[in-house]
């Protein structure tokens, strides 16, 4: 058997939960189940966690696999200190509505500055209209 650089600190870091953020903002909550040299990651037990203000609710996901350009931040979670968590949990139903609420309000809310910003002559790109690169 082959010895990689790590992977012994990998070993111990299996049966942990991770968290993962992509590029696209959403949570992720697992079991990290491999890794490798491209930050590709497979999450076992995966939850998709949404916060919205001071709550948050989880979307069963089950077994999750992330291409490694798509991971902005990997954490280890300490399960003792997640229970401590000031946030209050509540159903599916619950925050994805609350999060559609919110996003209404957000979008509202960058018509009206688009508006003030065309009443003074100024145009500012809408950021789908922009490249990536």
């Amino acid at each position: 058997m082959n010895y990689m650089p790590g992977t012994a600190s990998l070993i111990q870091d299996i049966d942990k939960k991770h968290l993962v953020l992509l590029r696209d903002g959403r949570t992720l909550i697992g079991f990290l189940r491999s890794i490798d040299q491209f930050a590709n990651l497979v999450l076992h037990q995966t939850v998709e966690r949404i916060h919205v203000g001071k709550k948050y609710g989880d979307i069963p996901r089950g077994i999750f696999v992330v291409r490694g350009e798509n991971v902005v931040l990997l954490g280890e979670i300490d399960l003792e200190k997640e229970s401590d968590t000031l946030l209050q949990q509540v159903s599916i139903e619950e925050i994805l509505e609350e999060q559609r609420v919110e996003l209404q309000a957000k979008q509202e809310s960058e018509k009206l500055k688009v508006q003030a910003l065309k009443e003074r002559g100024l145009v500012v790109p809408r950021a789908d209209t922009l490249d990536e690169y």
